[in-house]
């Protein structure tokens, strides 16, 4: 099918959205919002290392999946929502960082009671990870080696600026980076449009962009491509042509990110000032909503499927491991470094935002945690299903696993009304997204959240039957 005629048929998408802003999934007004996590990321109420850590025991197989947070960067993008340190000098203070980063992982280790960390999967993220001397990268690999063993861990990802892994010490660096296991590189590329990328403020170009493609795969790593859509300056064309030309470019896989304008992190990006100031650069939903179509239906077209929800594959086994066991199975995982998150069973933590008190706590003997649950009943229910429900599916045995629960139970009303809406399906085994639910995924799932957690306030939903008031409890019985 021509672009054009793909570009039409992703119109039809439009209909849905009307469809469900009068059923009351999703809202008249304000930014996307992502469902990355449960309770959101930005409405966690203050909470000790102590609190967090009190009555919990490691999981009977003793893994753990496990982030490292690296916050430098050369320059911030106009898109970023994370706090950061930027600039080129950055040296003394990166030997600092990394030498707080030790200490969180003895702390983190003595803390769990155990000898070291045996790790499931690991996933080393940013800020830009490998923005780091080639001493302080070996250093980084060298003391995280030293404490997490890797005899059990299925997936090494490292997250990238392409900058980074292209000439001479480029090379020097993948090649450290394949000789202390990492397997899979996700290369920050965010779009093939130089115009674009200027405006993101990013410092690479399309050149630089292939150039570290092509060394990565020299190496013998996989590849994960990100893209944002939603940007100012893109137009469906532009967009449209430059997905036909990422799926040409041969990478494992390829996510897709929707601007987000206000912030889910802990700082405000530069994107909501740039908006501001020129509001007629401003994408609209609908437009949004349409180039997500367009390029769910091109990279169907290329045999890219979505394995996990904006992310697509040709091949199952190239998904992320991380992303899998933390968002699907909702497995053990600890974070490191600044602002990094914890997700542990039935509670969750995130670490500081600021760096003066991550080297304080640290300093002093705590975990650098400050924000965070431990959960209730009622909320381990709704994180139970929240997550899988948006990443792949709700598996039944995960949830009574978790919940002491069963599926079966709880939720029913909620659950009736969206199947009603052709949202989602069930059987014994599982819940599961249809199409639709899948395309609106983060609305979707919204509705099993506690009113205390709506998105938007009430009166921005039309008042449907899914108007996210409606059975927002789990025990409300089917009538």
């Amino acid at each position: 099918m021509k672009l054009n005629a793909m570009i039409d048929k992703a119109h039809d998408r439009l209909q849905d959205l009307e469809q469900l802003r009068q059923l009351g999934v999703v809202c008249r007004e304000g930014d996307f919002f992502p469902s990355v996590h449960y309770p959101p990321i930005t409405m966690y109420q203050e909470i000790t290392d102590d609190e967090l850590l009190a009555g919990y025991s490691m999981p009977e197989d003793g893994r753990l999946d496990v982030y490292a947070h690296i916050p430098f960067c050369r320059q911030r993008c106009v898109f970023c929502h994370y706090p950061l340190k930027l600039g080129t000098a950055q040296g003394a203070e990166k030997d600092r960082y990394l030498n707080a980063f030790e200490k969180e992982l003895d702390l983190y280790i003595a803390k769990l009671g155990i000898e070291r960390i045996i790790a499931r999967s690991i996933l080393v993220g940013g800020g830009t990870p490998t923005y780091l001397t080639l001493e302080q990268q070996r250093r980084l690999f060298d003391l995280m080696a030293k404490r997490i063993d890797m005899s059990t861990c299925r997936q090494y990802t490292f997250d990238v600026d392409p900058n980074t892994i292209i000439g001479p010490q480029g090379r020097e660096r993948l090649r450290m980076m394949r000789d202390y296991g990492v397997d899979r590189l996700t290369i920050g590329v965010q779009s093939l449009d130089e115009d674009i990328l200027r405006l993101m403020n990013r410092h690479h170009g399309v050149a630089e962009v292939l150039e570290s493609i092509e060394e990565t795969h020299k190496v013998g790593m996989t590849v994960d491509i990100e893209f944002i859509f939603g940007f100012p300056g893109q137009t469906l064309d532009s967009w449209g042509r430059m997905m036909e030309r990422a799926c040409r470019l041969g990478v494992e896989e390829i996510q897709l990110y929707r601007l987000k304008i206000d912030a889910y992190g802990d700082y405000q990006g530069p994107i909501k000032q740039l908006l501001e100031k020129h509001p007629e650069l401003r994408p609209s939903v609908e437009q949004t909503i349409v180039m997500k179509q367009l390029a769910i239906d091109i990279l169907a077209s290329h045999g890219y499927s979505e394995n996990l929800r904006r992310v697509f594959t040709k091949e199952y086994r190239h998904h992320s491991r991380y992303a899998h066991n933390q968002c699907c199975r909702l497995l053990d995982q600890i974070g490191i470094g600044l602002t990094a998150f914890s997700s542990l069973r039935d509670r969750f933590a995130l670490n500081t935002q600021y760096f003066d008190e991550y080297y304080r706590l640290i300093e002093s003997g705590h975990l650098p945690i400050n924000r965070g649950i431990v959960r209730d009943p009622e909320e381990q229910m709704r994180w139970a299903i929240i997550l899988p429900l948006k990443n792949r599916s709700a598996r039944k045995s995960d949830f009574s696993r978790l919940t002491g629960k069963s599926l079966s139970d709880v939720f029913r009303p909620k659950i009736a009304r969206l199947k009603q809406a052709g949202l989602v399906v069930e059987d014994d085994e599982r819940l599961v997204l249809t199409k639709l639910g899948a395309f609106f995924a983060d609305e979707v799932v919204q509705q099993f959240q506690h009113p205390d957690y709506i998105p938007y306030p009430p009166n921005q939903y039309d008042p449907g039957p899914l108007h996210p008031l409606q059975n927002h409890s789990p025990w409300e019985a089917l009538q």
